[in-house]
């Protein structure tokens, strides 16, 4: 059976150059393919729109030819979401974006088409920049052949990819890629395509580059180069942040996993922390365990007994002593509090929507036990980068990181002790730490030396540059437990 193809031609005040453009597509392309060709105007001030019609009038090749005219400009990127939907709508297996002023060769669309299907490719492009000095030679001027260049060495240093050209107009998008991204939240202006690119590269999609002449004639470009290099350097950056958990764009959540709190005990964190202080032998409470990753380290290496604790059963990878599948929010586990040795709160009490009558529970639950002892951390809210992020007037929530959008409470250093000492806790331990780098840095030499740097900066001021907060504390006495001790104690001397 035929693929079907959509040639999505996108046109602008292109009256001189859109027939030539249609007739340069070789007949070869409709004969192998079912093809469509949609054109859409995007409310141009010249001709065009008229001459499509002639066109299309007049159009004899073994082809439909469908035409769209905008009512109101849309922009370069607002009319490209039109004919992805449009292809997606139609069900058809890829579309090529074409533009009217015959800049990028129509001829090559049956090689690049063949390209795409050989490689399995979610996307390819045609660059004019993977043959060296071509572009230069078919008349692109020496500054926008520089700037290409430069953009798009910094921008594959920062995206981790390998793309030759992140500029070239001359695309081929699988549907079914397509259909994974949000390319309908991407801009309306030129900053798409590098949008586009982002999500792509997200969502683990290949993209295949093909060599392809360069043509610069009369057309005129509407791209002002200062502001697009700008804008597509911001959103390459904005992208980066985000998986450093600091920034959130919804159009850049591409990934389909599961907000899974991941166990970070072999770096600098409260996982670590929390291992490091728990002694052998113990009888511990995790309270939201999560996928019981913290609990299964410390019954494998320190022959500890673990209760878990937690609302889905269903996260849980590790078989723990024994498991209370409870909502932290209503209720806290029924269980003997006098026998433990410890309680973890490791990033649990930000999601709890009444934290302070969370600790009042867990206050009478544990007051008669002298020995045991509370881990607690959670994120640091005047952390620099979110200073930094205020300052600037972002406020931006995420899937994680200290801004998880599951969080219903932020904590300081000072809010998070007003919170334990107003509960009737005493804090025994406070330590800052370090942003974790590893979960986003592939270079485990690179992290650990940024960890460093970050624990460096802790030691002058944990309220600036700690990511997280850490906290050993221990029940105040209950007024119960003191008056008992003082009748014991009086007893005890009147014998």
């Amino acid at each position: 059976m035929k693929k079907k193809i959509l040639i999505y031609i996108v046109a602008y005040n292109h009256e001189k150059f859109i027939e030539k453009t249609i007739n340069r597509i070789k007949d070869s392309v409709f004969s192998k393919y079912q093809t469509e060709i949609l054109i859409s105007d995007d409310k141009s001030d010249d001709k065009t729109f008229q001459i499509l019609k002639e066109i299309k009038k007049n159009f004899v090749k073994n082809c439909k030819i469908s035409i769209l005219s905008n009512p109101v400009n849309q922009g370069y990127g607002g009319n490209q979401k039109i004919g992805y939907y449009y292809a997606i709508k139609n069900n058809f297996d890829y579309v090529v974006l074409l533009h009217g002023d015959g800049q990028y060769a129509p001829e090559l669309i049956e090689a690049l088409l063949e390209k795409i299907q050989l490689e399995n490719a979610g996307a390819i492009f045609g660059s004019r920049m993977m043959i060296s000095g071509s572009a230069l030679k078919g008349g692109m001027p020496f500054y926008k052949y520089f700037g290409n260049k430069i953009l798009t060495y910094f921008q594959n240093k920062i995206l981790e990819s390998n793309l030759s050209e992140f500029h070239s107009g001359y695309r081929i998008y699988s549907i079914n890629s397509l259909k994974k991204i949000p390319f309908h939240l991407n801009s309306n202006g030129y900053s798409f395509d590098t949008q586009i690119i982002i999500q792509l590269l997200f969502a683990s999609q290949k993209i295949s580059e093909m060599p392809i002449p360069t043509f610069y004639g009369e057309e005129i470009s509407y791209v002002n180069g200062l502001l697009y290099a700008y804008q597509i350097m911001l959103e390459t950056f904005k992208a980066k942040i985000q998986r450093y958990n600091i920034f959130y764009d919804k159009k850049y959540d591409i990934s389909n996993e599961h907000n899974i709190y991941l166990s970070k005990e072999n770096f600098a964190s409260p996982h670590r922390e929390a291992i490091n202080l728990v002694k052998k032998n113990s009888l511990v409470l995790d309270i939201g365990c999560n996928d019981g990753s913290v609990a299964n380290s410390l019954i494998k290496n320190k022959n500890c007994k673990v209760i878990g604790a937690d609302k889905n059963i269903n996260n849980l990878s590790f078989k723990l002593s024994s498991f209370y599948n409870i909502d932290l929010d209503k209720e806290l586990p029924d269980l003997e509090y006098d026998k433990l040795d410890y309680i973890l709160l490791l990033d649990v009490i930000e999601h709890i929507k009444d934290p302070e009558e969370f600790m009042r529970k867990l206050y009478i639950k544990v007051s008669s036990n002298e020995k045991i002892k509370i881990l607690i951390s959670t994120g640091n809210i005047s952390f620099i980068i979110i200073r930094l992020m205020l300052l600037m007037g972002f406020f931006n929530y995420g899937k994680r990181g200290i801004l998880d959008r599951t969080h219903t409470r932020l904590f300081t250093f000072s809010s998070l002790k007003n919170l334990i000492l107003g509960s009737n806790f005493k804090i025994q331990k406070t330590t800052g730490i370090p942003c974790p780098f590893p979960i986003v840095i592939k270079s485990e030499t690179i992290s650990k030396i940024l960890i460093k740097i970050n624990s460096f900066f802790i030691f002058f001021s944990k309220s600036i540059f700690s990511y997280q907060m850490f906290m050993e504390i221990k029940p105040n006495p209950s007024l119960n437990l003191i008056l008992n001790k003082a009748q014991k104690k009086y007893n005890q001397n009147s014998d």
